[in-house]
């Protein structure tokens, strides 16, 4: 086995994961917001 060493892992693929998660959650979240103003204003 390889010796772990603190710090030295590539962390770029993860981080490009989890940066395109949010953006995903964030535009998923500002579309379900328009939607409820939507209908609130339609059946006001």
């Amino acid at each position: 086995m390889s010796d772990h060493k603190h710090g030295e892992m590539d962390t770029k693929v993860q981080e490009e994961t989890f940066s395109g998660f949010m953006t995903w959650v964030t535009r998923t979240a500002i579309f379900c917001i328009c939607l409820l103003i939507f209908a609130y204003m339609v059946n006001g």
